[in-house]
């Protein structure tokens, strides 16, 4: 039985082509791309401004903030949507190299999840321009932006972990995921305030979608409001419980992915 110095080391001693596999992915995403990597932050803008103009437009009373309310949710759940995407055609869209080159096969999902990550990070400059563009600062409740991103990446990782090998084995997964990932959104509040759906019968929904959960403590952060601290414990419980599910279902079905490639 492996014991905690062994998977430290493990870890160190493929943190080399993991980087490189970050680097990698990088350079492929914006490969032949003029405006490079400022796609993830046009993206974003031209988004927020599509959805506030729509959804903005039904309301009888639109709030000044609406924009960064839209900004924050959209933000956070494209970076799940894509990044879980990507990670389930990991290994599929990297065969070629598996089939010849022996790598820890764990690492293709986790590099996508890295590399997103950090272009996330650029994107995230985008909520700070909303915020000026909102006359809003920040407030000590700033804080919650760190738990709830932590969260998000280690649940888009066990995500990722659980898809990839699906994908191999079943093909339809990539069809399948983009029908929950719609679901997902539209549980999210992304572009809808929730206070009418909470006080419903249908409230329990939304508060069992980690990323609500996610986006709301995210929300509190940069517009200054306490989220509900229960439902941050209940979506960093529900992360932990899928990445050890996601490490579980890789490792029983690693050996025999390289038989599906």
């Amino acid at each position: 039985m492996l014991t905690f110095s062994d998977y430290k080391k493990k870890i160190t001693d493929n943190w080399f082509l993991l980087s490189e596999l970050v680097k990698k992915g990088v350079r492929l995403k914006y490969r032949r791309s003029y405006l490079g990597i400022l796609w993830s932050l046009i993206e974003p803008i031209l988004t927020t401004i599509v959805l506030v103009i729509v959804f903005g437009t039904m309301m009888r009373k639109r709030p000044p903030d609406f924009s960064l309310y839209i900004v924050c949710g959209r933000i956070v759940y494209s970076f799940y949507s894509s990044t879980t995407k990507s990670a389930c055609m990991s290994l599929w869209k990297n065969r070629s190299m598996i089939k010849k080159v022996y790598l820890p096969k764990y690492l293709y999902p986790i590099a996508e999840c890295v590399y997103q990550f950090m272009i996330f990070g650029i994107s995230l400059s985008v909520v700070a321009l909303v915020m000026l563009y909102c006359r809003r600062a920040p407030t000590h409740f700033i804080w919650q932006v760190i738990p709830a991103l932590m969260i998000l990446f280690l649940l888009t990782v066990g995500s990722g972990l659980i898809l990839s090998p699906l994908h191999v084995f079943f093909r339809d997964i990539e069809y399948l995921w983009n029908v929950v990932l719609m679901l997902i959104q539209y549980m999210c509040a992304i572009f809808y305030y929730p206070k009418k759906l909470m006080n419903s019968q249908w409230g329990f929904i939304l508060k069992l979608n980690p990323m609500f959960c996610i986006i709301d403590a995210f929300r509190g952060g940069i517009m200054g409001y306490l989220a509900d601290p229960w439902d941050l414990m209940y979506s960093g419980c529900f992360a932990v419980v899928l990445f050890l599910l996601g490490v579980f279902v890789f490792r029983r079905c690693q050996e025999e992915l390289v038989f599906y490639l």
